[in-house]
């Protein structure tokens, strides 16, 4: 019996090997509705996808990204998992942009060179893999990552990748305009992005300074 948990659950695979043996794992796992299964640091990581109300957070994130995505790719919110075979890592993100192409392919994962943009929406379960192994991996791939801080509520836009991750970084509070570098290049509104949290639950954080990528 395998149970589910807000936070995430790591998987030991029997005998951890070759990348490709882990993707396959994934794929022939029958993972619960409403969870998501990732690699993370050479390791199978089971969690939720994200929470009820963010989801007027990720439309608003979508309908304004889709006229200024590069010809050709697709903004979507689908649970597809993307690979990262330099750096052994395998990742849903809540958001991605890609080109249309790599989903023409068989099998159930893509490869995360097709990527123009991802967006995560990060909480108190998933801050430390968004903030550090994410940034770390998008940052030598992806042209532009989105980091939204639901505690701390505010947006991070990282750009300019390179083989020691994002050279570029700028953040604004919710509520504030952020400007979404190329190949987008527009301002996005952020003014409903603002989500209340219920009794009990987080409504600050702090983020680490040593995750942000080189100068």
């Amino acid at each position: 019996m395998t149970i589910m948990t807000e936070r995430p659950t790591a998987i030991e695979a029997p005998e951890p090997g070759a990348f490709e043996d882990m993707l396959r794992i994934v794929e022939e796992m029958d993972t619960p509705v409403g969870y998501k299964a990732e690699l993370i640091r050479g390791k199978i990581v089971v969690s939720p996808w994200s929470k009820l109300r963010y989801k007027k957070v990720m439309k608003s994130l979508r309908l304004q990204l889709e006229p200024h995505a590069p010809e050709g790719h697709d903004v979507d919110v689908a649970p597809f998992l993307f690979t990262f075979p330099g750096s052994g890592r395998g990742f849903g993100p809540d958001l991605h942009v890609a080109d249309e192409t790599v989903f023409d392919a068989d099998g159930r994962h893509a490869d995360g060179a097709a990527l123009s943009l991802v967006a995560e929406l990060t909480s108190d379960s998933t801050k430390d893999v968004d903030w550090l192994d994410k940034l770390d991996t998008y940052g030598r791939v992806v042209p532009v990552y989105l980091l939204l801080d639901m505690n701390v509520q505010e947006i991070s836009a990282f750009w300019d990748p390179s083989p020691k991750g994002y050279r570029s970084r700028t953040n604004v509070p919710f509520g504030r305009p952020l400007r979404v570098p190329a190949p987008f290049d527009f301002e996005l509104d952020t003014s409903e992005f603002v989500v209340l949290f219920g009794e009990g639950e987080s409504e600050a954080g702090n983020v680490d300074e040593d995750i942000q990528g080189p100068a």
